[in-house]
C-alpha cells in the first residue's frame, strides 16, 4: 500500500493537489470481505472428477473454436494443440498444465491504496451491474441510458458504503458514439470515483487506450508492475471464442491486467439442461480461456468466471435466482478452487421488470448463493434489472444496502468472551431483560446490523409518515445521495492529462454509431 502512495506522490502536482485532499469530503468504504464461514460444496469427489474428465474429453475430442484469430491458432500450435480450420483440439491435461501459471490471488490496486481488493482465497470483492442498455427510475421510467446516468451510478458506487468496486460498464450510454464511450466511461471511473474499475473489451484498440489511460493516472511504470484493471471476457458460449474478446484479452495479459474469463451460459440455449452437463461445459471453457491467456503472458492475473441462468421453456425468457443456478454456481466455485483460481458468479440478479418483491426474492437468492459457494468476484451485485437489461437507481441502493448483509454474515459467529455473553446472562438472572445490562449497554451500537434504507417504524409512524414503500424510499436515497455527491481528490495535472487525451482521441475519429 506504501508503494502505491510513494508512486503517486512522486508524480504529484505539488501544493493544488495537496489542498484538494485536505478539502475533500471522504465516503466511508467497507474493506473487501474476507470469509470467517465455510463454502457450501454440493459435489463430492467422484462428481467432481467425472466433470473434471468430461471437460477433458471435450477439449480433447470436441474442441473449441477461436474464430477469425489465427495468431490465437499459431499460439495453440505451438504449445501442442491440433488445429482443424479454426477448431482447436487441445490434448488432455495441456490447459490445466497452463492454468497452473495463473496466480491464485492477486492485489487490484485503486486510486485510493486504502480501497484496493484482493481478489482470491477467501476474499468477496463485491462490483455493480454491467452492460444494461436502459436505465430506470421513478420518475422518467425505463429509456435509453445516457452518459449522465452513467456518471451518477458511478457516482453512487464511490459513495455505497459496502461496494468495493466502481465496475465497468455501469450502463451503456447510447447517446456516445460507440467507438468513443468507452473512453468517456473510463474517464468517469476515473475522476468520479477512487475505486478500482474495469477497462473496455468491446474492441482490441480500446482495451489498450484502457491500458494506456492507466498509464496517466497510476504512472507508466507502477501499471506495468501492477494490477490496476480487472476486465470481463465473456466467452460465446458453447465452445467458441470470437476475435473480439480474445483481441481485449490479449491486452490486458500482455500487459498484466486481469481479465474474468466467463462462459455467458443460459441452460437449455448455450449449454445443456442439466446441471452436470452445464458444468462440464462451463468448465471446458473456462479451462481453455485461462490457458489462452497464459499463452499470451504467463502469470496475467485470470479468473474463472460463471454466469449462468436458466430459460423459461414456454417463453424463452432468462429465468433467475432459480435452484438450479444455485447449484451451477456451487459446483462452478469448488471447480475453480480446484484449479487454484479465483471465482467469479452470482450478482443481484432478477427477472422482474420493477424493484418488486420478484426481484428482491431473485436477487436474495442469487446474492446469498455467491457467498456460500466461494465468489471472490461478484459483478452485478446491484442495480441489475429485467434480465439485465435495466440497470435500476432504486434497485442499486436497495442491493448496495442489503450488501452490508453479506458483509456481517461473512465474519462468522464471535466466540470471544465478549461474544459468549455470560456476564451479561448473570446479570440478568431468570425473569429479567437485557435492555439495561452493562454488557448491551458496551454493545448495542455494533450489535446488529441494520439498513440504511428499510423502515422499520410501527405501523402508525410509518402511515403518518405517508405510508412509503420500499420503491419509495429507495428513489428518496437515490437523490439524497446524489445531492451529497462531492467528488474524490485527484491531482489536477493528471486530471487535465486524461481529459487532453481523452479530447485527442475523440478527435481522430469519425462518430460511429454501429
Amino acid at each position: 500500500m506504501t508503494e502505491v502512495k510513494a508512486a503517486r506522490r512522486g508524480r504529484g502536482g505539488g501544493g493544488a493537489a495537496r489542498r484538494a485532499e485536505r478539502t475533500a469530503v471522504h465516503f466511508e468504504t467497507a474493506r473487501y470481505i474476507e470469509r470467517n464461514i465455510p463454502n457450501l460444496e454440493i459435489l463430492d469427489e467422484a462428481a467432481l472428477r467425472i466433470i473434471e474428465t468430461n471437460a477433458e474429453t471435450i477439449l480433447a475430442e470436441i474442441g473449441v473454436n477461436f474464430v477469425e484469430n489465427p495468431g490465437a491458432l499459431e499460439r495453440w500450435r505451438q504449445a501442442g494443440a491440433e488445429i482443424e480450420g479454426e477448431r482447436v483440439l487441445i490434448p488432455r491435461g495441456l490447459a490445466r498444465k497452463l492454468c497452473a501459471t495463473a496466480p491464485g490471488r492477486f492485489t487490484q490496486h485503486a486510486r485510493d491504496p486504502a480501497k484496493s481488493v484482493e481478489i482470491g482465497g477467501n476474499t468477496l470483492v463485491l462490483a455493480p451491474v454491467y452492460g444494461p442498455p436502459f436505465v430506470r427510475d421513478a420518475f422518467g421510467g425505463r429509456r435509453y441510458a445516457t452518459m449522465e446516468d452513467f456518471q451518477k451510478f458511478v457516482k453512487l458506487a464511490y459513495m455505497s458504503k459496502w461496494l468495493h468496486h466502481s465496475g465497468g460498464t455501469v450502463c451503456e450510454p447510447t447517446d456516445i458514439p460507440v467507438n468513443k464511450r468507452h473512453l468517456d466511461m473510463i474517464l468517469a471511473h476515473m475522476t468520479l470515483s477512487d475505486k478500482p474499475f474495469m477497462g473496455s473489451v468491446t474492441e482490441p484498440s480500446r482495451a489498450a487506450d484502457c491500458v494506456e489511460m492507466c498509464e496517466i493516472l497510476f504512472g507508466k511504470q507502477f501499471v506495468s508492475e501492477n494490477t490496476v484493471m480487472t476486465s470481463l471476457i465473456n466467452i460465446n458460449s458453447p465452445l467458441t471464442f470470437d476475435a473480439t474478446m480474445m483481441g481485449a484479452l490479449e491486452v490486458y495479459a500482455a500487459a498484466n491486467q486481469a481479465c474474468i474469463v466467463s462462459p455467458f451460459i443460459v441452460g437449455g440455449a448455450m449449454a445443456p439442461v442439466s446441471v452436470a452437463g452445464t458444468l462440464t461445459q462451463v468448465m471446458a471453457e473456462v479451462m481453455a480461456g485461462v490457458a489462452y491467456s497464459q499463452l499470451v503472458r504467463a502469470g496475467a492475473p485470470v479468473i474463472f468466471g460463471a454466469f449462468v441462468t436458466s430459460i423459461d421453456m414456454n417463453s424463452g425468457a432468462p429465468t433467475f435466482g432459480t435452484p438450479e443456478a444455485s447449484q451451477i454456481t456451487f459446483g462452478a466455485g469448488q471447480l475453480a478452487r480446484r484449479l487454484g483460481l479465483p471465482f467469479r458468479s452470482a450478482g443481484g440478479f432478477c427477472g422482474s421488470k420493477l424493484p418488486d418483491a420478484q426481484a428482491g426474492y431473485e436477487a436474495a437468492n442469487s446474492l446469498n448463493t455467491g457467498l456460500y459457494s466461494g465468489v471472490n468476484f461478484m459483478l452485478h451485485a446491484c442495480g441489475w434489472l429485467e434480465g439485465g437489461l435495466v440497470a435500476s437507481f432504486e434497485k442499486f441502493v436497495m442491493d448496495a444496502d442489503q450488501l452490508g448483509v453479506l458483509h456481517h454474515m461473512a465474519r462468522g459467529i464471535d466466540m470471544s468472551e465478549n461474544g459468549q455473553a455470560m456476564d451479561a446472562i448473570r446479570e440478568v438472572g431468570p425473569g429479567g431483560h437485557f435492555l439495561g445490562c452493562a454488557h448491551t449497554q458496551a454493545n448495542f451500537k455494533q450489535a446488529f446490523w441494520r439498513s440504511d434504507l428499510l423502515d422499520y417504524k410501527p405501523f402508525e409512524t410509518w402511515s403518518e409518515a405517508g405510508g412509503a414503500d420500499t420503491q419509495t424510499l429507495a428513489a428518496v436515497r437515490v437523490e439524497k445521495l446524489l445531492g451529497q455527491y462531492q467528488a474524490p481528490a485527484l491531482d489536477p495535472g493528471i486530471e487535465q492529462a486524461l481529459r487532453s487525451y481523452v479530447a485527442d482521441k475523440k478527435a481522430s475519429m469519425s462518430d460511429a454509431f454501429s
